[in-house]
């Protein structure tokens, strides 16, 4: 266990985090495996949907009353649609907005002592009343000292300030978290879906990166130059000066939530067109940029009006969880997208196993015409038609191709945990910002957009390709002159010596293998004839000695 967990207090939050996990694992195991190797399969699944409710429920109350990654948890668990009912998700979508702030007092104290002097020197005004409370920090506004203001130019800004002992706390529900996953990985029905431990250590390393405001300072930063000129995106501006690893100064960017539809029909803003401008920006994230902000809840993103123009921007706060999506990822997501939206099974299936969420050991003959029925049917409908489709449709689906898909052999890759987690929250955020969203809407000219660029680049390996055989077929005939000048002038010698050893041995070999078969033959062809016909059975036996003799011999006396 780690250190840090056996201090008191924080062994009692260990153990409490413990026994909660160790409980829930119990009553899935009877549930989801006893009962159902006792022939009772309908009792387990008869209240499947209300324990499920009931344990989110428990975790809700858990996590508000421990706070630190139990919250961080909470949140994860929402945005996992895919594999979560949605009485579970819908329980724990409200963790964000249920963290208490921490006393000014306590702040102040933190602050000064990351910073090295009094606040009161440090800005010129600070608002004791948090702007934002979260689980791992606070945000307060505050307004930049005369002199700081003319050498960085801006004059309003907010603080974020680090929970006090956030860190011993976050490495104690690491080490809960950690054991948890331990436990996880001997449950098979969990070990075949996902390496729980990989997956505690990526949300570790999260969780640590997000404690560490100059990692975020440098995420901002680097968010900023990718949309640098853009009239689309903005990020806030970093006060270097005011910024430690507990102490985040950054301009105040504050703006109209995104999620907030009254005041964007006050500005004059289309929500829908907001839900349309928002996926095509995420997108530019992920197939442009590759550095994709893992947490857009609305509490992280603005909608900020462009003066008088009736033009209007995105502006993106909170970088401590940034999603990295490297070259061959965004390759396997590419062919994901363009497969989506053409409605192409097959290359759905090889987009699945390019990006590693379908092993190659899946059956995907089956899979393809289930992802064929899918698209004939529910294909191009957005999340609207989709509510108004009748429910026993789903039903018929579910029960022709649900035990296929729960037998494949999936897994959630390493480094798409964020990556899933923005997905998620983006589909739920433009869905509620238009309930007529049609993700297809969005995805289709995006995809549109990849196909040509695809092709481009495919006209441009052509185009290498044919420059260079065209080089090789020009300099054909010159080398071809000069071969034959050298075969007439008797300068050209072709050395077969080792050519003739290896066949030599491949013959040795094979007549080698056929006295061998030849002698078992005999050998075994007496050993049946012996009781019928002994002197045909002793013959044959006997001479299976002489193919034995050569098969064991011939290789001693070459060498």
């Amino acid at each position: 266990m780690d250190a840090a967990a056996t201090a008191s207090p924080h062994r009692a939050r260990y153990r409490r985090i413990l026994a909660f996990a160790s409980r829930q694992l119990i009553e899935l195991w009877w549930f989801e495996l006893v009962l159902p190797r006792l022939g009772l399969t309908r009792l387990a699944a008869r209240n499947r949907v209300r324990r499920l409710q009931r344990l989110a429920e428990r975790f809700h109350v858990l996590a508000v009353d421990l706070g630190g990654l139990m919250i961080k948890v909470g949140q994860f668990l929402s945005s996992r649609l895919d594999v979560l009912p949605p009485e579970v998700t819908a329980e724990l979508a409200d963790l964000q907005d249920e963290v208490p702030a921490v006393p000014f007092e306590k702040i102040r104290a933190l602050a000064e002592a990351e910073l090295g002097v009094a606040l009161e020197r440090a800005y010129a005004w600070v608002d004791e009343t948090a702007l934002a409370a979260a689980s791992l920090g606070q945000v307060h506004r505050a307004r930049l000292s005369a002199r700081d203001a003319v050498d960085t130019g801006l004059a309003n800004v907010v603080i974020k300030v680090q929970r006090p002992g956030i860190d011993e706390i976050v490495a104690v529900d690491l080490a809960a978290l950690r054991r948890v996953a331990g436990w996880l990985k001997r449950v098979r029905i969990v070990s075949d879906r996902v390496d729980a431990p990989a997956l505690v250590e990526e949300f570790a390393q999260t969780s640590i990166d997000e404690i560490d405001y100059l990692h975020e300072a440098a995420n901002a930063e680097r968010f900023r130059e990718n949309f640098a000129g853009s009239d689309r995106v903005d990020a806030p501006e970093i006060v270097w000066e005011r910024t430690t690893r507990r102490v985040l100064t950054l301009s105040d960017v504050t703006a109209i939530k995104i999620n907030d539809t009254a005041a964007l029909h006050r500005a004059g803003i289309d929500p829908a067109a907001v839900a349309q401008g928002f996926a095509e920006v995420m997108f530019d994230q992920v197939f442009s940029h590759g550095f994709v902000h893992g947490d857009p809840h609305p509490g992280n993103v603005f909608v900020t009006p462009i003066g008088d123009t009736g033009r209007w921007r995105f502006t993106f706060i909170d970088f401590g969880m940034m999603a990295e999506v490297p070259a061959s990822l965004r390759d396997g997501l590419r062919t994901f997208l363009i497969a989506v939206t053409s409605r192409d099974n097959r290359g759905l299936v090889v987009a699945a196993q390019q990006i590693g969420v379908l092993l190659p050991s899946a059956d995907t003959v089956e899979l393809e015409r289930a992802l064929a029925a899918l698209f004939a049917r529910f294909g191009g409908m957005g999340f609207a038609e989709l509510a108004q489709v009748d429910p026993r449709e789903f039903s018929d689906f579910a029960a022709e191709f649900g035990g296929l898909v729960r037998t494949l052999p999936v897994q959630l890759p390493e480094n798409m945990l964020l990556l899933f987690r923005a997905v998620s929250l983006t589909s739920g955020l433009c869905s509620n910002l238009d309930p007529s969203f049609n993700v297809w809407d969005a995805a289709e000219p995006y995809a549109a957009r990849l196909i040509r660029d695809e092709s481009g680049n495919i006209l441009q390996e052509f185009a290498r390709q044919g420059a260079e055989t065209l080089g090789v077929t020009w300099r054909l005939p010159q080398r071809i002159d000069d071969v034959i000048s050298r075969v007439n002038d008797g300068t050209v010698s072709f050395d077969t010596s080792r050519l003739d050893r290896r066949l030599d041995v491949l013959i040795r070999i094979g007549r080698r293998a056929v006295a061998a078969v030849l002698f078992a033959g005999l050998l075994i062809g007496g050993a049946v004839l012996v009781d019928a016909n002994p002197t045909l059975g002793t013959v044959l036996i006997a001479c299976s000695g002489l193919p034995l003799l050569y098969a064991l011999f011939s290789g001693l006396r070459r060498r």
